[in-house]
């Protein structure tokens, strides 16, 4: 007899409202289920003067949302119906001890092939916020995305204002060319891949590209109203600024997990990374409109080799006189940072905070039990014979994470680990730290030549790590978003420069450091984060950029079980694919 049954079990009738009340109280506690249908189809789409075909969820772009609440299970029911292989990951999602339900090709799952259904199972677990989903596999996330809305368990209010309404706004880039081709064809040459022709809001490039004033997201308001953004950065290969003119935006959360609140006329979001702002209408009608614009952040690329164009919204103001929203109306440009600006940067950066109160504490690792230091670069492999690459030195682009530029095995990773055939799949050596350490941020090297391998490090559960992730200047400076699957961590601390292990770590930030899944190692510096090893399993991390995850840049960590039932990783579904 389940737990509700037993509340009405021989009850009299005037007990039985009471026990109504009971027994939905610990429905709510245990969360529901919600279930969803992703079909993954070909659609025309038309932008920027052309149609083409593209991979969508439900023929939609971008896809649809999400919607649960903390502590609810998700179903999520995934059927392939286009010519390619297809996984879904749940980006920030913590799968604890369901790294089945993770999604990224050849680490947790072999792909789901054409006409094949597979069923992604996993509970919001002490999450609440905005993430988001993608396919995780090729460059298809270019067009196969959508937003995670996970609210507070009921009766739970957000530790800021309720707003009027909430609103998600994803940004993503598009190409006229098919993304697979502009991929296939840089692999090819061992050069850079051409660049998107635009950015998009919500799949809408707007107003400043061609043929694209009709397809422009505009977000309508009331005038004194209060409204919540859940910002959204989809895009392949880029960071972005954002900003609307006339107007500030009260940063309240980042990657699902809330932060001490700050205002700012600009934000930067990272490839990968999800940001709440409270947006706080005009009190009277301002008879104006407002460009909502996205620019890209870009370190030592000169702008021919990234996008670098401007997407708009644009912000429209209700009259509350007509309770119409006139079209004939100035509007107003906000000023984005120079494409470069650092400094902007790491500014508002060090403006996370995480909240650490009783509710939502900082609960970072005070000891360490194990200490990594990974450089992060790019770099070259030697051009294949009789093969003319366009990289440095005549070498094909690559990058690696301490030198080693990873490859994807024909196995997933997760299955070889689980059933303990690893043999020929992967090797659990991955380097702790640089086998040759060098001035990192100096005259780059003459030898830009990378190792490869398929190299996992073992954790054994319940470590608590440090991590410190180090920009080189082998190729150049930039900027990466780094991404850990399966888990959050906090960023304790960030410099520029070589890091200093004598001397920097006292610097860190052990109070109130922010905490979230995807962190920019800055251009020709480093990042501090921390996380404790409690989540058994395979986990990915990469560089969010797709060519950098295309050229390399990615490992995996190795979590082993622990000693008692709630810390193993469970048996893999039924229906799991096979490769």
């Amino acid at each position: 007899m389940s737990g509700v049954a037993m509340i009405f079990s021989g009850l009299r009738p005037c007990s039985l409202l009471m026990a109504a009340a009971l027994a939905l109280l610990i429905i709510q506690a245990q969360g529901i289920t919600r279930q969803y249908d992703f079909n993954v189809q070909m659609a025309n789409v038309t932008r920027l003067c052309g149609t083409k075909s593209i991979v969508t969820v439900n023929g939609r772009f971008p896809g649809p949302e999400i919607v649960a609440r903390e502590g609810d299970r998700v179903r999520v029911r995934v059927t392939n119906l286009v010519a390619h292989n297809m996984t879904i990951h749940w980006h920030g999602i913590r799968q604890l001890r369901t790294g089945w339900a993770d999604g990224p090709a050849y680490i947790t799952q072999c792909p789901i092939q054409t006409g094949q259904t597979y069923v992604y199972r996993f509970t919001v677990t002490g999450q609440r916020g905005t993430l988001w989903w993608h396919a995780h596999i090729s460059w298809f996330r270019s067009t196969v995305y959508g937003a995670i809305v996970i609210l507070p368990k009921p009766g739970v209010p957000y530790p800021f204002p309720a707003p009027h309404k909430e609103v998600p706004v994803i940004f993503g880039e598009w190409w006229m060319a098919d993304t697979e081709e502009v991929m296939s064809q840089a692999l090819k040459v061992g050069g850079p891949p051409n660049i998107s022709d635009a950015y998009t809001i919500n799949g809408l490039p707007g107003p400043l590209y061609s043929c694209s004033a009709k397809g422009t997201f505009k977000l309508k308001v009331m005038p004194g109203k209060t409204y919540l953004l859940r910002l959204v950065n989809a895009a392949l290969n880029d960071e972005l600024f954002f900003s609307i003119a006339n107007h500030t935006l009260t940063v309240v959360e980042v990657d699902a997990v809330y932060v001490k609140p700050f205002t700012v006329d600009t934000l930067v979001i990272s490839s990968g990374q999800t940001t709440n702002v409270l947006l706080a209408a005009k009190p009277v009608y301002p008879s104006a409109s407002f460009y909502m614009s996205a620019t890209a952040y870009s370190v030592d690329r000169p702008p021919a080799f990234f996008d670098n164009t401007t997407v708009s919204g644009i912000l429209e103001y209700r009259n509350p006189s007509t309770s119409s929203f006139r079209k004939e109306l100035p509007i107003f440009s906000p000023t984005l940072p120079p494409f470069n600006d650092t400094k902007f940067v790491a500014s508002f950066t060090t403006k996370l905070r995480s909240l650490n109160t009783p509710e939502y504490p900082a609960t970072v690792p005070r000891s360490v039990d194990r200490r990594f230091f990974f450089t992060i670069s790019l770099g070259t492999l030697p051009c294949p014979e009789n093969t003319t690459c366009q990289g440095l030195h005549g070498g094909q682009y690559a990058a690696a994470v301490n030198n080693v530029s990873f490859v994807l095995p024909s196995k997933a990773l997760l299955q070889s680990h689980f059933t303990d055939q690893t043999t020929g799949v992967y090797e659990p050596d991955f380097p702790a730290m640089p086998l040759s350490p060098f001035n990192y941020t100096g005259t780059p090297p003459n030898n830009t030549n990378l190792a490869t391998g398929t190299r996992l490090l073992v954790l054994p559960y319940n470590t608590s790590v440090e991590l410190v992730m180090q920009d080189t200047s082998i190729v150049g400076f930039e900027s990466h978003p780094l991404h850990l699957h399966g888990y959050n961590f906090f960023v304790v601390g960030q410099g520029f420069g070589n890091y200093d292990p004598a001397n920097d770590p006292a610097k860190f930030n052990l109070v109130d450091p922010v905490e979230r899944n995807t962190v920019g190692v800055p251009p020709g510096g480093w990042v501090a984060i921390r996380f404790l090893a409690d989540n058994p399993g395979v986990w990915f991390m990469h560089c969010h950029f797709a060519v950098h995850t295309s050229w390399g840049l990615k490992m995996a960590w190795l979590v082993q079980d622990g000693s008692k039932p709630n810390e193993k990783l469970l048996p893999p579904p039924s229906d799991m694919p096979k490769c």
